[in-house]
């Protein structure tokens, strides 16, 4: 279809869900009794949700017909050796762990090499990445390259991580140190831009060096392959899948949310090289999650990632992804819309800071715009900014995000053109009226991934 303009499904609707169509009067209490904070909605008050890709895909009928073969067996079940053979044909790791979802495999994993005086070192760690090092006492660093910072310049592979700054950092804190260096692909937090073999190759080269574990956030890899063939030299004639089991090859370990790339509502894996780190966190996955052959997911769950992992890498799937969420962001860009440029592959990532450049920092742009997205279209996202990521010093002072982002996080294979269609007019709208968006103020937060579960008011 590349010599057309118009970006058409790669599939057929058999079932379809219906959307509540509210009102601005109704949002508008909705939000209200949400304290402001879109994570608060019930979905049926939601007319598109962008709050996450997460779970929220569409799966496709050879995943249903799939799930009816679940093996539901305790122990050895057919439905794990076919999700184990599809995880392990493409990651090349002997040493696979089921969880129920990505944040249990960081969990086990990091909590396992974490603690107290222990570092980890990303292009930049999701939200609950950090929250699982920092509860078990260690310290995650964040070293994206400078052109990742910068919303509005180009670079084909904004996702990279500083390698000058990782070799520093290990001589810094000292090697022994260094529970582990994370290259999270694509880079969610930076904007849902990707990394290029050629610095997942330096990152394995530094880590090797100084005999430091190596692992792979993983679970949009195949949005990252599509860039490398596309952007980077040397891959044009590689699949999707063989660039992504080289990604895998360069590294000690990899943690996926299957719920991103597999095309799942829940699920995800752990994946080793080294058989005494793997025993040791099978101990803790038996403790915390299930079996072995199974870790909290169910047979059929393990059936739809088995098929997901091989969807997913199919050409004209990936290229209607990224085209699609490309057409979003370019339309918006060329409206007037700051964002994060070049578009990502899951998202689109608007710069708050700049559009709401009347709200300081303090007063979280960022929330602001996803609190308008929702009252003038019924559009839920999220805000990726100085919620999420903030800080505060010793004296109370908030300690602001590099950048206010807002992430429309687009589910895959579920909404069709006329839905983009329809965000687009309603950000003609917000732009028409951005000087009235008014900043909030945080009145009550938890001590960890507070932009969940905060309770907001508006300044007035």
């Amino acid at each position: 279809m590349e010599n057309f303009k118009t970006i058409i499904e790669p599939f057929k609707i058999k079932m379809v869900e219906p959307i509540h169509l509210s009102s601005f009067i109704q949002r508008k209490e909705y939000l209200k009794e949400a304290n402001f904070n879109p994570f608060a909605l019930d979905s049926d008050k939601v007319i598109i949700d962008f709050l996450t890709d997460s779970g929220t895909s569409a799966m496709s009928s050879d995943q249903w017909a799939g799930m009816m073969q679940g093996d539901e067996s305790y122990a050895g079940a057919s439905s794990w050796h076919k999700m184990r053979e599809s995880i392990f044909d493409l990651t090349g790791h002997e040493f696979i762990l089921p969880t129920h979802q990505g944040r249990a495999g960081e969990r086990i994993l990091y909590g396992h090499l974490g603690g107290p005086g222990k570092f980890f070192i990303s292009n930049t760690h999701f939200d609950t990445t950090r929250a699982n090092i920092e509860f078990s006492g260690a310290e995650a660093i964040d070293i994206p390259v400078e052109e990742g910072k910068n919303p509005k310049e180009y670079h084909p592979f904004k996702g990279n991580m500083d390698v000058k700054k990782l070799e520093e950092i290990i001589l810094e804190k000292g090697s022994a140190n260094i529970a582990g260096v994370i290259l999270t692909v694509t880079n969610n937090s930076g904007g849902g831009q990707p990394v290029s073999m050629e610095n997942a190759k330096a990152v394995a080269a530094i880590c090797k060096k100084y005999k430091i574990y190596y692992f792979l956030d993983c679970c949009r890899v195949a949005e990252n392959a599509y860039f490398i063939r596309l952007r980077e030299k040397g891959y044009e004639n590689k699949t999707y899948k063989e660039i992504a089991q080289e990604l895998f090859s360069l590294t000690d370990g990899a943690v996926m949310s299957a719920k991103k790339d597999a095309l799942v509502n829940m699920g995800g894996f752990l994946s080793l090289k080294e058989e005494e780190l793997a025993n040791a966190c099978k101990n803790l996955l038996i403790i915390t999650e299930g079996f072995a052959t199974y870790g909290g997911l169910s047979g059929r769950d393990m059936e739809a990632i088995a098929i997901g992992l091989r969807e997913v890498f199919e050409p004209n799937y990936l290229h209607y992804r990224i085209t699609s969420t490309t057409f979003l962001g370019e339309k918006l860009r060329e409206m007037g819309v700051p964002l994060m440029w070049p578009i990502g592959g899951h998202a689109v990532y608007l710069d708050a800071k700049e559009l709401y450049d009347h709200i300081p920092v303090d007063q979280y742009p960022g929330q602001a715009l996803v609190c308008e997205l929702y009252l003038t279209g019924g559009i839920r996202a999220v805000e990726i900014g100085s919620v999420m990521f903030g800080k505060y010093d010793d004296n109370g002072k908030l300690i602001p995000a590099p950048m206010e982002l807002v992430r429309l996080a687009i589910p895959r294979r579920v909404y069709t053109q006329s839905h983009i269609e329809y965000v687009i007019e309603v950000f003609d709208k917000i732009l028409k009226n951005k000087h009235n968006a008014k900043g909030l103020i945080i009145t009550e937060e938890p001590k960890f991934l507070r932009h969940f579960t905060s309770k907001f008011k508006r300044v007035e």
